[in-house]
């Protein structure tokens, strides 16, 4: 048997399928605007969305959908999705996660959004729970400051300092994700959504979100 740390690494590699290179959460807007323009902000922006923003709902979604309804669960992450292109961030990536998956592992999972289709896999692969939901918002983490690392621009070093700095902020998430219930579910994130609301108005942009 497939050690199951090392299918969960598999999974949430940057080189898995699902496209997260093409998306920057609104990020591209924050730093066209002046809003991010160095590692500091950087590092408090990706702070902000995985504390308050879409991490940890998707924590939470990720973890209800390693037992409940993965069907009713992405439909309500979809309608927690603030903008038309957030909304087509996880659904564009669920989609491909989920056919890899099926594809790769032989499992019956349908098109979901991104957090249930990763909590789905992880239940339907027998994989661990609490590494499962760390490895997936340290894998979001790492893929936003890739993006600013692009953006702002910054060194390929400073973008690893923010990734080292965030980790166990991952894991707390992780641990909470699993004591939560749909209760839980929210943040107050404005500037992120809005930055997401704005981006396909931008001049020209790099990426699809």
């Amino acid at each position: 048997m497939t050690d199951p740390h090392l299918t969960l690494h598999q999974l949430f590699s940057p080189a898995f399928p699902v496209g997260a290179f093409a998306y920057s959460h609104g990020l591209e807007t924050a730093v066209q605007e002046g809003g991010v323009g160095d590692a500091a902000a950087l590092q408090a922006w990706v702070e902000t969305v995985l504390r308050h923003g879409a991490g940890w709902s998707d924590a939470v979604l990720m973890a209800q959908s390693m037992e409940g309804d993965p069907e009713a669960l992405s439909d309500l992450a979809l309608a927690l999705s603030p903008s038309s292109e957030r909304r087509q961030e996880t659904l564009l990536q669920g989609a491909a996660f989920a056919r890899t998956v099926a594809e790769v592992w032989g499992v019956d999972l349908p098109d979901l959004a991104y957090p249930v289709a990763a909590g789905r896999a992880a239940a339907l692969l027998d994989l661990p729970a609490d590494p499962a939901i760390r490895l997936y918002l340290h894998a979001f983490a790492a893929n936003l400051v890739g993006a600013g690392v692009r953006l702002v621009p910054l060194g390929q070093t400073d973008g690893q300092r923010i990734v080292s700095a965030l980790a166990p902020l991952c894991a707390q998430l992780a641990g909470a994700a699993l004591r939560a219930d749909l209760d839980d579910l929210g943040g107050f994130a404005p500037l992120v959504d809005i930055a997401s609301m704005r981006h396909d108005t931008l001049y020209s942009r790099l990426f699809r979100s």
